[in-house]
C-alpha cells in the first residue's frame, strides 16, 4: 500500500509530489503516480524515486489517499474505469471549480471528498493552498489530509462556495505576480539597467516584500507607508500605478479568474 497516489503527472502532479517529498514526512516508496502520458510517469519516476503506472485503477486499489490531479475536462474518463475500487477512499480532488457534490455523484457517495486549490510554489514548500472538506468528514482522516497539504505551504480552510475565489487570488496568483516581476525588470531596463540585474532585483524586492509582510504580521498600507516619504520618489511611482488603475487592474484578474472557475464547475 501507498500513503499517497496521484492521478495525474503534471505541473501541479509535480509540485505535489515534490512539495510532499521536501516536507520529508512521506517517503518516496510511500508515493504511486499515474498518467495517460508514458514518458511523463517515466520522467517522475526517474527525478522523484516513486512508483509509477499507466493504471488509475492500480493507484487507487493501493492508495490510502488519491490525488485526482487531472484537467476538468479529463475527469470522468480519468475514474469511470475504477469505480468498483472506490468504497471507502479519501479523494482529494486539485480540479479548477468543480464542486464536491458533482465529484460524489461520479465517484460515488461511499467516498470521502476533499477540495483543494494548490499553486504551483509547492514546488518548493511555498504553496498557498486553499482547502474545503465535504460535510461530516472523519476528523481523524482530515488530520492525514492537512498534514500531506501543509508540507505544501501555507493552508487555509474555506467553505466550498469561495474555493472559486480561491481559484481566482492564489491559484492563478503566481501568473500575475510573475507578470509584475517581469514588468517590473522592463522599468529597470529602460532606466539602463541589463534585464539580468534588472530581473534579480526585481525578484528579490518581490521576495523581501512578501517575507517583511509575513514576518511582521502589519497591514500592507502600513509597510507602505513607512516607505512612502513627502514628495519623494516612492509616492511618485504609486501616484503613476493609481493612475494606471493598478489596484483596480489586479481586482478585475481576481474577479474573471474566480468567474472562469464557476463557469468551468
Amino acid at each position: 500500500m501507498f500513503k499517497v497516489g496521484i492521478i495525474g503527472g503534471g505541473n501541479i502532479g509535480e509540485a505535489i509530489i515534490k512539495g510532499i517529498l521536501n516536507g520529508k514526512e512521506i517517503s518516496e516508496d510511500e508515493i504511486i503516480v499515474s498518467d495517460i502520458n508514458g514518458e511523463r510517469v517515466k520522467y517522475l519516476v526517474e527525478k522523484y524515486h516513486i512508483a509509477g503506472t499507466d493504471s488509475n485503477e492500480r493507484v487507487v486499489k493501493l492508495s490510502e489517499i488519491v490525488i485526482l490531479a487531472v484537467k476538468p475536462k479529463d475527469f470522468e474518463k480519468s475514474v469511470s474505469p475504477v469505480k468498483e475500487e472506490l468504497n471507502g477512499k479519501i479523494f482529494v480532488s486539485v480540479l479548477a471549480g468543480l464542486k464536491i457534490e458533482k465529484i460524489k455523484k461520479l465517484l460515488g457517495n461511499n467516498t470521502k471528498v476533499v477540495r483543494v486549490m494548490p499553486n504551483t510554489p509547492a514546488l518548493i514548500g511555498e504553496g498557498a493552498i486553499g482547502v474545503s472538506f465535504e460535510e461530516e468528514f472523519p476528523e481523524e482522516e482530515k488530520g492525514k489530509v492537512l498534514s500531506i497539504l501543509k508540507t505544501l505551504g501555507t493552508v487555509v480552510e474555506v467553505k466550498e462556495e469561495l474555493m472559486d475565489v480561491i481559484t481566482g487570488l492564489s491559484g492563478s496568483g503566481p501568473a500575475y505576480v510573475f507578470t509584475f516581476i517581469d514588468a517590473l525588470a522592463q522599468g529597470g531596463v529602460k532606466g539602463g539597467l541589463s534585464y539580468s540585474d534588472a530581473l534579480k532585483l526585481a525578484t528579490q524586492t518581490v521576495l523581501g516584500a512578501a517575507k517583511l509582510l509575513k514576518e511582521t504580521g502589519e497591514h500592507p498600507a502600513v509597510l507602505r507607508d513607512k516607505v512612502t516619504s513627502p514628495a519623494g520618489t516612492t509616492i511618485y511611482g504609486l501616484h503613476a500605478l493609481e493612475r494606471g488603475s493598478f489596484r483596480n487592474t489586479v481586482i478585475n484578474a481576481v474577479e474573471e479568474a474566480t468567474k472562469r472557475s464557476k463557469e468551468i464547475g
